[in-house]
């Protein structure tokens, strides 16, 4: 989840796709260029959403798949990077989580894009406070990049293994590797959240959705037609551009729903899919999932951009040099999940809500306790970086599927998970 792009907002329409205009030549190749080149040439233009997947996470060029992205050396900066504070409150969402769904025998922590391995760090932390948390949880890491998985095991474990793939992997098993954290909590790596073992689980999506490919439609006055991506042999500053298809796709035939009012139109059925099956999951065998991301609520709609060192870089510049990302559509989200028996959905909240609702406010002064000025100095700034309303507080969004459930009778308790309704703090 990314710092810089928290403050950047694009504000123009995005019907090209493009934020930055080269004004001579054309912008440099890359390998994943040629491949794209070839490919386009040979069966002609490809949907958005084919072009993120492969910019993203093609094996051999693919954005993801050999590099650390993260941190101040990388393209972005995400929550769990800028403050010990955020992983922790996330933690303690699970053990209550946990306590809602009757403190069953075992937990699956499931973290979808783990990043480095920061925030299920912190939590794992945070489950050590409880003793009635000791033999009952086991982390569960769906990444599909060997770099990140082999960074997530090196922290995680404090050591790494050359091979990064288990010999017992490599014939197809779904667990491509195995391992122990340093307190000794059993961990595995899958490719897809579908291999992860069904049972009650906690599911974390932290800055994932929104690197899920996303399919672009525009209104003509022919109707929807879909954007997508081809060849530029002119004049165009990149050596592929933007074109409208011309008729209707499959996609613009399916993925719009009747009434919609915006002209342009992002649409990631990927993210649909996967929200649907992790209720599948919550109403089959309990827990709960806390996804979080900048997006909105079906407001917005040319959101596609690409970030490189920070800094804005156009969608169709170099591709597999840079992160591509879109704002996640919540509204879509609950709608996926409606249909869905057993399960109710919550939010969007802004993160500054959920995190004041968890108590940060309290943990903050909890920390300051025992730090020298230096560290409470960073204390204070990661705070103010994570709930300030101009920088991440309302600009990432909380949104969460649990189980329907109803407090006992004549309880108190809310129905809604942690974060989502106001505490009290004594």
């Amino acid at each position: 989840m990314r710092l810089l792009r928290t403050f950047l907002k694009v504000r123009t329409a995005v019907n090209s796709g493009q934020f930055l205009r080269g004004l001579h030549q054309k912008s440099g190749e890359t390998e994943l260029l040629k491949q794209l080149r070839s490919k386009l040439k040979a069966t002609g233009p490809i949907t958005v959403a084919d072009y993120m997947r492969d910019v993203l996470t093609n094996p051999a060029a693919g954005y993801y798949m050999h590099k650390d992205v993260f941190g101040t050396q990388g393209d972005f900066i995400t929550s769990p990077e800028i403050s010990q504070m955020f992983g922790e409150l996330l933690g303690v969402w699970c053990v209550n989580e946990w306590m809602l769904g009757g403190s069953p025998r075992s937990m699956q922590v499931v973290e979808l894009g783990p990043g480095r391995g920061t925030l299920a760090q912190d939590m794992l932390r945070v489950f050590q406070q409880f003793p009635m948390m000791q033999g009952v949880v086991s982390l569960h890491l769906v990444e599909v990049s060997p770099k990140m998985a082999a960074m997530q095991e090196e922290r995680l474990t404090g050591v790494i293994k050359e091979d990064n793939r288990d010999n017992a992997a490599s014939g197809g098993d779904a667990v491509y590797k195995k391992r122990k954290t340093k307190a000794g909590v059993p961990m595995s790596w899958y490719s897809d959240i579908h291999d992860v073992p069904q049972g009650f689980s906690c599911y974390i999506a932290h800055e994932f959705l929104d690197a899920l490919p996303v399919h672009k439609f525009q209104r003509t006055p022919q109707g929807w037609r879909e954007v997508l991506v081809d060849v530029d042999d002119g004049e165009g500053p990149h050596h592929l551009r933007f074109v409208l298809s011309p008729s209707p796709t499959a996609a613009s035939k399916g993925f719009i729903q009747a009434g919609e009012k915006r002209d342009h139109l992002e649409v990631c059925p990927q993210a649909g899919v996967l929200v649907q099956h992790l209720a599948d999951r919550i109403a089959e065998h309990g827990g709960a999932a806390l996804l979080a991301d900048y997006g909105h609520d079906g407001t917005k709609t040319d959101t596609l951009r690409g970030f490189r060192n920070h800094q804005l870089h156009e969608v169709l510049q170099e591709p597999g040099s840079a992160d591509l990302t879109a704002d996640v559509d919540f509204s879509y989200l609950r709608h996926m999940c409606a249909c869905k028996e057993k399960v109710v959905t919550y939010g969007p909240i802004t993160q500054r809500e959920f995190l004041e609702n968890m108590g940060i406010e309290l943990r903050l002064q909890v920390l300051q306790r025992n730090v020298d000025e230096s560290q409470r100095k960073d204390l204070l700034s990661g705070y103010d970086m994570l709930t300030n309303p101009d920088k991440m507080g309302d600009r990432f969004k909380f949104f969460s599927i649990t189980r329907q459930r109803a407090p006992p009778k004549g309880s108190r308790t809310p129905t809604e998970p942690a974060g989502f309704y106001t505490l009290e703090f004594q």
